[in-house]
């Protein structure tokens, strides 16, 4: 029988590196935008131009708030060790972080305040659920069990709908990717299920693919 293959973990310096890249990946492309948009107001007097220049601010001002305020509850202390988040909160940070775009969620949970890392996991998987939906589609989080023990169950619906990018390699810990901005989210998510004594998994069922973390 081979034996498994070790755990080499990053020092909590890299971690916190990693995941510092992460979020400055995620919000310099709307900041990037708002400057340009803030360029066009100071050098285009056009009426067209200009009102064209305040929606992009105006939609990419909301993006970026979205994203900052995810990554803060996704990665962020979000309150002392042992605190509760509201899964109302939950909700309506998700739902900001999906968008209007080519992504839709569906929210099927239970109400009421569930352990941080819990809820932290959660919103992890919800980010990392995006990747099997390359052409866009459905995320519909179904929660069971309870708000002390609950499971969650992601099902990602939606045309060429795959299993979520390297969550499989960091579960089985073969072929297993460099640590980078592109990566963190998603090995984040590993080490998070781990220390809450939840177990992922990644199931094909028809077109669809379940994303998985249960006691």
């Amino acid at each position: 029988m081979t034996d498994a293959p070790e755990r080499v973990h990053p020092t909590d310096l890299e971690l916190a590196a990693l995941i510092s890249s992460k979020i400055c990946h995620d919000v310099i492309g709307p900041v990037g935008a708002i400057y340009n948009g803030l360029e066009i107001l100071n050098e285009d007097d056009d009426e067209e131009a200009q009102a064209y220049a305040l929606s992009v601010i105006r939609n990419v001002t909301e993006q970026a708030s979205a994203r900052l305020q995810f990554a803060r509850f996704a990665f962020g202390a979000a309150g002392s060790a042992g605190a509760l988040i509201d899964l109302g909160t939950a909700e309506q940070i998700s739902r900001g972080f999906i968008g209007q775009g080519k992504h839709k969620l569906v929210w099927k949970g239970i109400a009421g305040h569930m352990a941080k890392d819990k809820v932290k996991l959660l919103l992890n998987l919800i980010a990392v659920a995006v990747t099997a939906l390359p052409r866009g589609g459905e995320i519909e989080v179904l929660m069971q069990g309870t708000i002390e023990t609950p499971g969650f169950v992601l099902r990602c619906c939606g045309t060429a709908a795959r299993p979520p990018q390297h969550l499989g390699a960091f579960i089985s810990g073969e072929d297993v990717p460099p640590l980078d901005a592109l990566t963190i989210q998603t090995y984040y998510t590993w080490r998070l299920a781990e220390t809450a004594g939840m177990n992922l998994s990644i199931v094909k069922d028809g077109d669809d693919v379940l994303l998985s973390a249960l006691s």
